[in-house]
């Protein structure tokens, strides 16, 4: 959430920010008059009950008619300070459900639009030319078929449609793929985590997964318990109700955990293949940062990202994310994204957001630096989305013989394999 006093000082930025998102603005006005309501009934119930205890002062000292006219007026006023003290809890919560559906400010120098008005900040790598090497290229679920390494058919009739099976290569190649984001992290001061998979609401609410994006998450009713759709959820949830102390910072965890998602807007969407799939496993670099360094480590966690594809010697792009597809916790979001061969395209393959204060504010996370305590910021990013990572591998390392090139910083988690080669037939 934000802060209310800037709300309160700047009501046009968050307006604008609203407006940037293609979201209710009114939202706004309807926080501001639910904060001025729960900050005078408050002030209304403070001044009642100071007028309370100094008529409880005077009760003993009465008399006769005194005494009972002032009993009458006590009785009045007990009335009257439980009427102020509903209306504060009402004022405070409606306060607290609008400041929950306000999405954090966009950052000033996000590109205002749409999914397709992002803007590409770079781009890494050539693209293959398959027609002057002598073949046409293969896509992945052709391939993973070849080598053995996917299995969809049995995903389906096992658990239904958008979920596989990783089989022989396919499965070494995950655990590789795992193993070597892991020690690229640890390499650069990340602590490894494996993070729970069910989460309670609050830590989900807390992270801004229960709002625009609550079509997308799991909820298991019996328990209360909610599916997380990425680790960031857990890591962001490791720290709340906790007040850290400023010279911790920053502090950085690498979560590996399954993610599931509905994937409820996608019908028709990448149905082929493993792209878009409901349950996968994914590394996340979580950042715990004071407030002003936070856009600084927003570009450290995008380096890291872009390193790793660079290993992985995958063709990619980074964009600048559109207001309108930033999700409700970002303030401004950078994204990887790989060239797909056989759709001749970019695709996301990681994404980086800077959240500020959004989340710790909503998690009471704070950090203490000397007598100060206050919110910090948090960022995420991921590193390796399994199964979108082997899409681009396989097709961007494929050979005319259906054979797959392995990168060499995969070679030491695959035994030294070079090659993976298709199956005997």
């Amino acid at each position: 959430m934000i802060d209310l006093r800037l709300l309160r000082e700047d009501p046009d930025r968050a307006r604008a920010s609203q407006r940037a998102r293609g979201e209710d603005v009114a939202l706004v006005d309807s926080l501001l008059s639910a904060d001025e309501r729960r900050r005078s009934s408050g002030v209304r119930f403070d001044e009642l009950r100071a007028e309370q205890k100094a008529l409880g002062k005077l009760i003993p000292k009465a008399a006769g008619d005194e005494k009972a006219e002032l009993l009458k007026k006590a009785s009045q006023l007990a009335a009257d300070v439980k009427t102020a003290d509903a209306e504060r809890d009402a004022a405070d919560a409606e306060t607290q459900e609008l400041l929950l559906r306000l999405g954090n400010l966009v950052h000033p120098e996000v590109p205002v639009g749409g999914e397709e008005d992002f803007v590409t900040l770079e781009t890494h790598g050539t693209h293959r030319d398959f027609a002057a090497e002598g073949f046409e290229p293969r896509d992945h679920l052709e391939l993973g078929q070849l080598l053995g390494a996917i299995d969809v058919e049995r995903g389906a009739k096992v658990s239904g449609s958008r979920f596989y099976f990783l089989t022989g290569v396919g499965a070494l190649l995950e655990l590789a793929l795992v193993n070597a984001a892991i020690a690229q992290a640890t390499a650069a001061g990340f602590t490894p985590m494996l993070t729970p998979a069910l989460v309670r609401p609050q830590s989900m609410a807390g992270t801004g997964f229960l709002g625009q994006a609550a079509q997308d998450v799991y909820h298991l009713d019996k328990d209360d318990l909610y599916l997380v759709g990425t680790s960031e959820v857990p890591l962001a949830a490791y720290h709340m109700d906790e007040i850290i102390d400023a010279d911790r910072l920053p502090l950085r965890y690498a979560g590996f955990s399954p993610c599931f998602r509905r994937e409820a807007g996608s019908h028709g969407k990448d149905t082929r293949g493993i792209f878009r799939v409901h349950q996968f496993d994914k590394v996340e670099m979580f950042s715990y940062v004071a407030p002003e360094d936070s856009r600084a480590e927003h570009q450290r966690l995008l380096e890291w990202e872009k390193q790793w594809l660079t290993s992985l010697e995958l063709p990619f792009r980074v964009i600048d994310v559109a207001s309108g597809d930033l999700g409700s916790s970002a303030a401004r979001k950078f994204d990887c994204e790989a060239w797909i061969p056989t759709q001749g395209k970019y695709r996301e393959l990681t994404s980086t957001s800077d959240c500020t204060e959004f989340q710790s504010r909503r998690l009471s996370i704070r950090v203490r630096d000397g007598k100060q305590v206050k919110p910090l910021a948090t960022l995420n990013g991921t590193l390796c989305a399994v199964p979108r990572t082997i899409v681009a591998l396989l097709e961007n390392h494929q050979q005319a013989d259906g054979s797959v090139r392995v990168p060499e910083v995969l070679r030491p988690y695959l035994g030294g394999r070079e090659v993976l080669e298709p199956l005997a037939k």
